[in-house]
């Protein structure tokens, strides 16, 4: 597969840039993207603001992103790179909106380049500044990139969507696994249809053993940074803490980020691993209230009651005393037996589906430098 090397700023249709430009936030309007809203191949709509729809008319004049443009951090992080899936939204500062050029670049192509250790390494070769390191838009525009024909970059660029498709159709297919786990616990346990019998921690306690980060891994580390919100699992950790210890967690926990509870962030431990203090790891004193614990710990009304108890303002966090005070149903051993022959195979299926994504996500990061490199020649492959 033959490559010709270009600069990027002849191969972009379009740079947009809003560094400089500050908009004024509103309590509403239109959702406004920035650094902090892009994470590793997704937006997290919990991290944008809203600016009326007067600012947006007033402060959107240098251009309008599309949907499947590509979004990259110009900073703090640099080089975390997602696509739009929507475009009516705003952009602000620390993040570039570009577009390949038709028939030349794949903007496809141009996103998963971005994100492969080749284009990482590229941004990183132009960045400025020592504590908080960026890149300058004129540096960005001179970083060279190596393509092949139009339709070898198409069909790169369709491998790698392939993969990431199955990806999000796992997570599409846990989603509803939840769903019906809930409807199945509301269906017996929910506290309005019986009597309250106890309290959260007469199943379960906060986790106290530690485990050392040197034992640990980016795949078996969390922290509110890689769960994520609306009770949608969570992602690869970006980086361990300059720690020696942290909580550990076995399989059959249950981890709650405990900052900003509102966001709801819930995980169910598949297996070993840690969690940083702005976790809260909730161990059931029996391995027979695993899915019991977790479908307690799903249901809106405990955040609900966690965030009523939570203390602070910008950054509230949830009162451990308090959310161990939640008052529960606790079944009978015959109905909790019941429970778990419906609920163990829905959470099974679910942690199998977590895995099938870790070994999809090494086999679509393997591949990534491979293709980008021309390594690896997809000219010839029928999709």
């Amino acid at each position: 597969m033959i490559y010709e090397t270009f600069k990027l700023e002849d191969v972009l249709d379009v740079i947009i840039d809003y560094r400089g430009k500050t908009p004024q936030k509103s309590d509403e309007g239109i959702v406004t993207l920035s650094a902090k809203s892009v994470r590793d191949g997704y937006i997290d709509y919990s991290q944008c603001y809203f600016i009326s729809i007067e600012e947006y008319e007033r402060f959107m004049v240098r251009g309008f992103p599309q949907v499947g443009d590509v979004l990259l951090t110009t900073e703090a992080p640099l080089g975390v790179t997602a696509r739009l899936d929507r475009d009516d939204v705003a952009l602000a500062q620390r993040l570039l909106t570009l577009r390949g050029k038709p028939g030349i670049l794949d903007t496809g192509f141009l996103y998963y380049y971005l994100r492969s250790p080749i284009g990482q390494a590229k941004l990183r070769a132009r960045q400025t500044g020592t504590t908080v390191t960026g890149i300058k838009q004129s540096e960005f525009r001179k970083i060279e990139i190596d393509l092949p024909n139009i339709e070898a970059q198409r069909k790169a660029a369709s491998i790698l969507e392939i993969i990431d498709e199955k990806i999000a159709l796992n997570k599409t297919i846990n989603q509803n696994l939840m769903e019906q786990l809930q409807t199945l616990y509301n269906g017996v346990y929910a506290p309005e249809t019986r009597a309250k019998t106890g309290v959260l921690s007469d199943i379960c306690q906060y986790s106290t053993d530690k485990v050392c980060i040197s034992e640990l891994s980016l795949s078996t580390y969390y922290s509110t940074e890689n769960m994520l919100p609306n009770k949608a699992g969570s992602v690869e950790a970006s980086n361990l803490p300059a720690v020696l210890q942290t909580t550990k967690c076995k399989k059959g926990d249950v981890l709650i980020s405990n900052i900003r509870p509102y966001f709801k962030k819930i995980v169910y431990v598949n297996q070993d691993c840690g969690c940083s203090t702005d976790v809260l790891c909730f161990s059931p004193l029996s391995n027979k209230y695993s899915a019991f614990l977790f479908g307690t710990l799903y249901a809106d009304r405990f955040f609900e009651h966690m965030v009523a108890g939570a203390k602070g303002t910008k950054m509230p966090r949830g009162d451990k005393q308090q959310i161990m005070d939640y008052p529960i149903v606790i079944p009978t051993d015959q109905e909790l037996n019941d429970y778990n022959k419906k609920v163990l195979p829905l959470l099974e299926l679910s942690l199998t589906n977590l895995e099938q994504n870790t070994t999809l996500t090494f086999s679509r990061d393997t591949l990534l430098p491979r293709i980008m490199s021309g390594e690896l020649d997809v000219s010839g492959l029928e999709l």
